[in-house]
């Protein structure tokens, strides 16, 4: 039971030690704005962009799947608002088609998975480059700016400046708040729902996942057309991030909100995984993301120190199953 509960705060106390080295780093080679309240709020901000479409990811994870499309799915729900803001339209109908296009993106991943068997790694990867095609006919290959005056005040929801009248609770950004509330929600579904224990123990073993009663294709459409809603969510934050929308934004997003769910100790074999533990993926890589930048390292070094990180998480992940045998046999002699 303790093993196990070490196992379960490692990404925390990994996230502690990574806060901890680069506030003493910063202060010590940076000018210390590190842990200034401003910055806080910029990581906490960074990290809810990346852990809202990392929840839907951490479900697929978990029953065993992979999706490499969220990235461009991500950036085609973020293009749609943009457009129905654009052409004027209400912003309610404007955010009921951007969840219907991440849910149809969902659905679309799981109907071909679960039809064709086709493993999701193969299958995703096509999806990706189709919907990054779709959202460039629909934006005409630009990005898409719409008009101040169409873009309701509440979208401000990744505001992290001194102006307390933007929050919903001072100095908290909007979207941490709507993170946690989400998470929250997916955290419970997944513990004390029948169809989140049907989740994990389809990853866990689907053959006999499918001895038990459970409806194993029914199950994995159903969990990337819910990932597809946290993908739609993801594009709306990324919209009110950036006031636009880019299909092209969305190549290279799926690889760090997979990294957030991996790092968080999800096991890409399926069968293990947990929201808390995805926020806490997504915060590593953002505090890594904002401590290199305080202390002026190039982005280059960046991406090799965050997945120099990330192939040490798949290794601990790989030890906790007992590969590679020959490891483990250095100390059986």
């Amino acid at each position: 039971m303790v093993k196990k509960l070490l196992w379960q705060l490692g990404p925390l106390v990994a996230l502690f030690i990574i806060m901890l080295f680069f506030s003493i780093a910063d202060n010590v080679w940076g000018e210390g704005f590190f842990l200034s309240a401003r910055n806080l709020r910029v990581i906490s901000n960074s990290a809810a962009l990346i852990a809202v479409p990392a929840f839907g990811m951490t479900l697929i994870i978990i029953s065993g799947g992979i999706d490499l499309s969220a990235g461009t799915a991500l950036t085609l729900c973020g293009t749609t608002l943009a457009l129905s803001l654009k052409n004027g339209d209400p912003v309610e109908s404007g955010l009921l088609l951007m969840v219907l296009v991440g849910c149809l993106c969902g659905l679309a991943n799981g109907l071909v998975i679960s039809a064709t068997k086709v493993v999701p790694f193969i299958v995703t990867l096509g999806t990706m480059s189709i919907f990054l095609g779709i959202g460039q006919i629909a934006s005409g290959e630009s990005t898409v700016y719409a008009p101040k005056e169409n873009i309701p005040d509440w979208l401000s929801l990744c505001y992290t400046g001194r102006n307390v009248d933007e929050y919903l609770i001072p100095k908290i950004p909007t979207s941490v708040l709507l993170a946690g509330a989400m998470g929250l929600g997916v955290a419970v579904m997944m513990r004390y729902t029948v169809f989140g224990r049907n989740v994990f123990a389809i990853g866990s073993s689907e053959s006999t996942a499918r001895l038990c009663g459970i409806h194993v294709p029914f199950t994995m459409v159903a969990v990337y057309t819910i990932a597809g809603f946290f993908i739609a969510t993801g594009g709306l934050l990324y919209f009110a991030d950036v006031k636009n929308g880019n299909p092209s934004d969305g190549t290279g997003k799926e690889l760090e909100i997979i990294a957030a769910v991996v790092l968080g100790g999800g096991s890409l074999s399926g069968g293990r995984g947990s929201i808390f533990g995805t926020m806490v993926g997504a915060l590593i890589i953002t505090s890594i993301r904002s401590g290199c930048s305080q202390l002026s390292i190039p982005n280059t070094y960046t991406h090799i120190i965050i997945g120099c990180i990330i192939i040490v998480a798949v290794i601990v992940d790989q030890l906790r199953h007992g590969s590679p045998e020959w490891f483990f046999r250095l100390f059986r002699k």
